[in-house]
């Protein structure tokens, strides 16, 4: 059986060690209260900018020659000359000889066209004077004659109409046979590039043969695919418009002016686009950055202009309306006209004024009123709730 020491002495310190742990319970001061701090919604922003903004139209092309022509003979012989400058890629001057045929069978034949105009005229000058006679002898007898009326074949008109006649196929004989001869020469139509050059020194020919084929430099031409909802940005479907023109050159970016001068008028069946053609004057002009044919370019069509646009990130909108900060760092909703969506962007015409301040921060459950706070840099994460929000 226990004593009473055993019993007592854990008793005793059990009761000690709750009157220590009451004292120091006792000792200990009561938390101070802090007043109740107000956290808001901690945003970004930046101010809209409304200003006249131009709807340009982006499209594509190559570029190809306005004109350009093949070269074919018309007329028959062997080929006796051919230009340094006929070859391909070789600038040529209008009027420039390409190409010689020979000619001895067209210079004999224009001889003998101008011998038998120079029969056909001696002839018909006998003619006329023979006429002549006729008629004066007509003018001497006619008072002694029974008949009032001479006869045409009397007064010889027949006789002078056949010569007349034979004179003047005469004179078309000649005519052909010099042009026949200005056809051994073949000349540039215009000022152009040589884009292929088919016959060499030596050969044959055929009315039909081809020497090659030019390309004019005076003009270049761009079809620009345009699709059918973005030509309502554009004046009078683009006709007159100015287009810039942008290309690699060398590695390096090139810029050329040209203007819209049509439209083909139909829907492409293929690629459903209208295509609008665009001018470029002189394209081989500028040495240095040449527009070359079949050069791939990428086109901005100057279209409508707005007198007070603004472009607001398309992810901001949300049902046609905006989150804007005001003056008293509340939140209030603004109603937009949305005239186009291009490039990530939004365009509006109306809603907001210049300087607006747009909340770029994403807010979770946004009312109209809401009080926020504006991220200056000044706060930091631990005195106020961030409230921008990744997408």
């Amino acid at each position: 059986m226990a004593s009473k020491k055993q019993i007592f002495l854990p008793i005793a310190v059990l009761l000690g060690g709750i009157g220590v742990a009451v004292a120091f319970s006792a000792m200990k001061q009561p938390p101070e209260e802090k007043p109740e701090q107000v956290v808001h919604p901690l945003v970004e922003a930046q101010p809209i900018v409304v200003a006249p903004m131009q709807l340009n139209v982006d499209s594509y092309g190559l570029v190809k020659p306005k004109y350009s022509t093949e070269l074919v003979a018309q007329v028959s012989g062997q080929v006796i000359n051919v230009s340094d400058a006929f070859v391909k890629g070789g600038f040529v001057k209008k009027g420039e000889v390409l190409a010689r045929i020979d000619p001895n069978d067209y210079e004999a034949a224009l001889i003998e066209s101008e011998a038998n105009l120079a029969r056909a005229s001696s002839a018909l000058e006998i003619e006329q004077a023979q006429a002549h006679v006729a008629k004066k002898e007509w003018q001497r007898i006619k008072d002694n004659a029974n008949a009032t009326i001479p006869s045409e074949l009397y007064l010889r008109k027949p006789q002078l109409a056949e010569k007349l006649a034979s004179f003047r196929a005469a004179q078309a004989s000649v005519k052909r046979a010099k042009r026949n001869l200005e056809r051994t020469y073949i000349k540039a139509p215009y000022d152009a590039i040589i884009a292929s050059r088919d016959l060499s020194l030596g050969s044959v020919v055929n009315p039909g043969s081809i020497f090659g084929e030019l390309n004019a430099i005076s003009v270049a031409e761009v079809r620009l695919p345009v699709a059918d909802n973005e030509l309502q940005y554009l004046v009078d479907g683009g006709i007159n418009a100015d287009v810039t023109l942008t290309a690699q050159v060398e590695g390096k970016p090139a810029q050329w002016q040209g203007k819209i001068v049509r439209s083909e008028g139909v829907i492409d069946q293929r690629s459903r686009m209208t295509y609008l053609v665009a001018q470029v004057q002189g394209p081989y002009s500028d040495q240095r950055t040449p527009l070359r044919f079949g050069a791939y370019l990428n086109a901005t069509i100057n279209g409508k202009v707005i007198d007070n646009a603004a472009a607001i990130p398309q992810h901001l909108v949300k049902d046609g309306r905006i989150a804007v900060l005001n003056s008293d760092e509340t939140l209030s909703f603004k109603a937009l006209n949305v005239v186009r969506e291009y490039n990530g962007k939004s365009i509006i015409d109306n809603g907001v004024s210049d300087g607006t301040q747009l909340i770029t921060s994403a807010l979770e459950y946004p009312t109209e009123g809401m009080q926020l706070k504006l991220n200056d840099g000044t706060h930091s994460v631990a005195d106020t709730q961030l409230a921008l929000k990744e997408e």
